[in-house]
């Protein structure tokens, strides 16, 4: 009962590195920037075009896991906040991915998969493991009056000094905004602003409109690394399909099993942990239950507990065992999901 990207998130973390995921990871990429050592110079300026726009090319890592996977503090409307709690309620069975389909806006958001930008004068392309692309156009051409609606949207970009601001709509409505449910209608506006802040770093900060789904709109940023001396793997969706009908239950059905546990148990839990390249996990204590925040400013994701020691999490649709020493204190957790047993150091 797992999101596939999120699955896909705890091999990068055994892996280490977004790098090791990808093809032809030992050919240098030409032409980039490099120290006396060899090592790709991330620190060195903002690359830019024989025109003198900033040159977003290469291939990058869009490290917004907990940003994107818990969009906060927004105001849906009655529609959107029932199908919301539907999907949360239902282990996101219905999760685009799960079935093998697009995921429009949030393609690429989470940094789980490398992505490649192509750019040219009147046009650039963004290109995802997932097989799905993005055309940017920079002619000067309107939005379409009345789009037939696709699952990535109709994008035309404009600079606006050394942002490139992209604003898409077209959207179906099948997609999701984020990993934990958040809906859109056919209405979404997404404006995009990429900045490239050095030739390693790139900000991109989203703005989404939706009238028929939102009390208002909302914005995140995003920050986005650059991947030198590799390149994208080939990915297909494929076993998904298969493996969709068993994602049934109800997170109540496990509610109903939980166990009481003591806080001053929990209290041996809080901390920080080191999730490798997913960031750093703090496990909090939220009155008298125990959560996880996956960033600074994340959602507090919760944790049921089924014993002293093993609590079910659902954000990852997996299972969390704690390993205490002998005063109670957790020296690592390990994490569960169909992959098989994950360990997550204590800090």
């Amino acid at each position: 009962m797992r999101l596939r990207h999120l699955a896909a998130a705890i091999v990068l973390l055994a892996l280490g590195a977004a790098p090791a995921v990808a093809q032809w990871i030992n050919h240098p990429t030409p032409g980039i920037p490099r120290t006396k050592d060899g090592k790709p110079n991330l620190a060195a300026p903002t690359p830019r075009t024989a025109d003198q726009k900033p040159d977003l090319s290469g291939v990058w890592i869009m490290n917004g896991l907990s940003t994107a996977t818990h969009i906060t503090d927004v105001e849906m409307l009655p529609w959107a906040q029932a199908l919301y709690k539907e999907r949360q309620a239902t282990y996101f069975h219905d999760d685009p991915a799960s079935n093998c389909l697009p995921e429009g806006p949030r393609t690429g958001l989470a940094g789980l998969e490398p992505l490649r930008i192509v750019q040219t004068k009147y046009l650039i392309v963004i290109l995802y493991e997932t097989g799905a692309v993005r055309h940017i156009h920079l002619d000067g051409r309107p939005h379409p009056k009345d789009p037939n609606p696709t699952w990535m949207g109709y994008s035309v970009g404009r600079w606006e000094r050394d942002s490139l601001v992209v604003e898409t709509t077209g959207f179906n409505d099948r997609t999701w905004l984020d990993f934990a449910g958040h809906p859109h209608s056919e209405s979404l506006h997404l404006t995009e602003r990429f900045r490239r802040t050095s030739f390693g770093s790139m900000q991109v900060t989203m703005t989404y409109t939706d009238p028929k789904a939102y009390a208002k709109p909302f914005t995140v940023t995003v920050p986005a690394a650059y991947v030198a001396d590799t390149d994208l793997l080939e990915t297909v969706c494929h076993e998904n399909d298969k493996s969709r009908p068993r994602l049934v239950g109800r997170i109540a059905d496990e509610k109903a099993l939980e166990k009481k546990v003591a806080v001053s148990v929990f209290a041996g839990y809080v901390g920080s942990y080191d999730a490798g390249f997913l960031g750093a996990w703090d496990v909090v204590l939220d009155g008298d239950e125990l959560k996880i925040k996956m960033s600074p400013d994340g959602a507090r994701l919760p944790l049921i507990p089924q014993s002293d020691t093993q609590f079910t999490f659902q954000a990852l649709g997996g299972s969390i065992r704690f390993v205490p020493d002998a005063t109670g204190k957790a020296t690592q957790l390990i994490l569960t999901i169909v992959e098989g047993d994950i360990p997550v150091m204590r800090k």
